[in-house]
């Protein structure tokens, strides 16, 4: 590889280096920003684009979507909206079609008891939870780009889901409804529910008209674990009554945690010894069950399906046993059958449920989106966020026409369909199928089952979530700031709610990384001696640094958050206004040395500067100007070079103060302080 190695020394002018081809040359001058656009030509041909483009950005968006109407754009544009147009044709039937149906059955054995269960979580009925097991998924295959996600039920929007039509559907005080009341209650929140999931949806799609996928980056992994670590822990306290067999009414709000542990243990007493029977019984079989699907994954064909197990025995003895009717325990009832018809939800309440729709619609797509990227790097393929965004939106919209409320990819089921063999969407097919045949003919087989089983799978499938907590000793040794967020997150949404924690957590992991930004310190800079290396003075004392030069890098964006930062620190390197109150520096210069005639400004960490940043580099330039320090930048990429001279800054400086990189800058500034001869040249090899 090419290297700069040294500084020579041109014996005569007639020995300057040959410019058309510098990097094949040996020895060539130092260059500046304005010398490479006119020998490259790239930024200057960036710098046209760039006018093109804020000149005509209207223009070339309509011929953009004027291409897409012709015959091939429309055929690229229907590839990239519908998926299955791209991997179906290279479907290998042979190898990977046993595996999809094996999972697809499976995940759909799992989604029944779990979509029954998480329903119940939601506040609606469970043949709801079945109904959301069905549409969501048949969209998502037609849509989505994650060809090993599971989407459906999810436990942690159940639970928000449910905190919001408890809000807005509150129970009667009394609490003794009657059939017709009840039935009606149970539809105003089957409506606000479906409201909801439309809402959400909405907004996911209009996300995806704005292109936002991007956005799915501003929860953080520390986040979205402690987000989901503390709702698990919010579902597993919501549970508690009905494992133990109390009619509680349901705490919504923030400490609803507290509430809720406070009400149990109030009303434990009262609790029902046949219910708590049958849930201890539950959890002694699904606890067990999971644990040996996670160890013994890789010798199992396919994974033990120990929730339909569970429920099938249930209902049996609840049958046999007659336990609704001797006991009082709580059963699911006739399900049922076929489809509900199609119903556009209540618009009018589309203003209430809006700030319950953003955080579910903001879970709903990063937590999907973190689960589609995983598995897409573990099995090498790609995931368009924005084609998620538009799969997740509209399977959201779609299935609230049909009653459903809002749905994502789950951790649990995606999880299981891979250790099933599942390769691709089409899994998703048979899992509806057999959700579909519940539907259809199996439903009047559930009327037995307790609710107190449902309750005890909704616990049960919160496992992986709790074990997130395990990584806790590890965050803590790789960065104690992520420890932090994680930590704030899962504190705020156990001890508030889980929508407050989700809007907490993201503010402050935002906070950090402001104040990472303004963490950072500008370093002096000396040279290698024998290479053409520059590297911080305090890591070495063998650095050679040249008596009336300074060459500062400043490893960070230049905004309004940084810009007092770095004033303060570029006056201390350089001198200037000493008696104002500084930052405290390692190393600090020594009061005898030479002063800074020529400062070098290495500005390649400065990633983008606005205008208050721009600014300062100006003032700066003002006052180097006044105090007779020569001011070379070096390194601005165009963003920030742009920005600089659209605030001045070359009337302050001349564009040969400008360089590529900083050894050319280290060379113009060695050749002003005149330590080398008439013109410094660099060697390459």
């Amino acid at each position: 590889m090419s290297g700069l190695l040294g500084a020579g020394t041109c014996s005569s002018p007639g020995e300057a280096s040959d410019l058309k081809f510098p990097l094949g040359a040996k020895i060539r001058e130092p260059l500046t920003q304005a010398r490479f656009q006119q020998l490259f030509g790239g930024a200057e041909q960036a710098q046209e684009l760039l006018a093109e483009s804020r000149g005509s950005g209207l223009c070339g968006l309509w011929r953009r979507r004027a291409r897409a109407c012709s015959g091939p754009g429309a055929w690229r544009l229907l590839l990239a909206r519908l998926p299955p147009l791209r991997w179906l044709p290279e479907y290998r039937w042979r190898a990977w079609l046993l595996g999809d149906a094996v999972a697809g059955v499976t995940v759909g054995i799992v989604h029944v008891p779990q979509g029954m269960a998480f329903a119940l979580l939601t506040s609606v009925p469970p043949v709801f939870g079945l109904y959301t097991s069905f549409f969501p998924v048949l969209i998502y295959t037609l849509l989505g780009t994650g060809r090993h996600l599971s989407t459906g039920t999810f436990a942690v929007l159940s639970l928000m889901t449910g905190s919001a039509v408890e809000r807005l559907v509150p129970e009667p005080l009394g609490g003794n409804l009657s059939g017709i009341e009840r039935e009606q209650l149970d539809a105003q929140r089957v409506g606000a529910a479906a409201a909801l999931a439309f809402g959400s949806g909405a907004l996911m799609l209009g996300m995806f008209a704005l292109q936002l996928g991007v956005l799915s980056t501003l929860l953080s992994e520390p986040v979205v674990k402690a987000l989901t670590s503390g709702a698990a822990l919010h579902v597993l306290v919501s549970q508690l009554p009905s494992l133990v067999g109390l009619r509680l009414p349901r705490q919504i709000g923030c400490f609803a945690l507290f509430k809720t542990l406070a009400a149990v243990l109030t009303a434990l007493p009262q609790s029902s010894p046949a219910e708590l029977t049958i849930s201890a019984l539950s959890l002694a079989l699904l606890v067990p069950v999971k644990e040996l699907n996670v160890r013994f994954r890789d010798r199992l064909p396919t994974p033990i399906p120990g929730e339909i197990v569970m429920v099938l025995l249930a209902s049996v003895l609840c049958f046999a046993s007659s336990l609704d009717t001797r006991y009082d325990v709580q059963i699911v009832g006739l399900l049922p059958g076929g489809f509900p018809q199609p119903l556009l939800p209540n618009l009018s309440e589309l203003p209430r449920i809006l700030g319950d729709s953003l955080p579910i619609a903001l879970v709903t797509f990063a937590v999907s989106a973190s689960l589609a990227s995983i598995y897409a790097d573990k099995y090498s393929y790609t995931v368009d966020s924005n084609q998620e965004l538009l799969a997740h939106g509209a399977s959201n919209l779609i299935s609230s026409l049909f009653s459903c409320f809002p749905n994502s990819a789950t951790l649990a089921t995606t999880s299981l369909l891979v250790d099933a063999g599942g390769n691709t969407q089409l899994a998703g097919l048979f899992s509806c199928m057999v959700v579909l045949s519940v539907l259809l003919w199996l439903g009047p087989f559930f009327y037995y089952l307790p609710k107190a089983v449902l309750a005890c799978i909704n616990i049960s499938s919160m496992r992986q979530m709790f074990f997130q907590m395990q990584e806790l000793p590890q965050l803590w040794r790789i960065s104690r700031m992520d420890f932090a967020v994680w930590m704030v997150t899962w504190v705020s949404v156990v001890t508030l709610s889980v929508d407050l924690g989700l809007a907490i957590g993201v503010v402050f992991s935002m906070m950090t990384v402001v104040c990472r930004t303004q963490r950072v310190q500008c370093v002096a800079l000396g040279l290698a001696e024998g290479t053409e290396l520059y590297r911080p003075l305090k890591e070495s004392h063998k650095l050679l640094q040249v008596p009336g030069l300074c060459i500062l890098s400043y490893p960070t964006p230049l905004y309004f958050g940084t810009r007092g930062q770095f004033r303060h620190h570029l006056e201390w390197h350089l001198g200037l206004g000493r008696g104002k109150e500084t930052p405290k520096i390692e190393g600090p210069p020594d009061a005898g040395a030479e002063p800074v005639r020529v400062v070098v400004l290495d500005c390649g960490g400065v990633t983008f500067a606005d205008a208050a940043g721009a600014r300062e580099v100006v003032q700066l330039a003002s006052r180097c100007q006044d105090a007779g320090i020569h001011l070379l930048l070096a390194q601005c990429n165009a963003s920030v070079l742009r920005t600089l001279t659209q605030a001045g800054l070359l009337d302050r400086v001349t564009p040969e103060q400008l360089f590529v990189s900083v050894q050319d800058a280290a060379a113009h500034a060695l050749e002003r302080l005149e330590l080398t001869g008439p013109k410094t040249c660099t060697v390459w090899v």
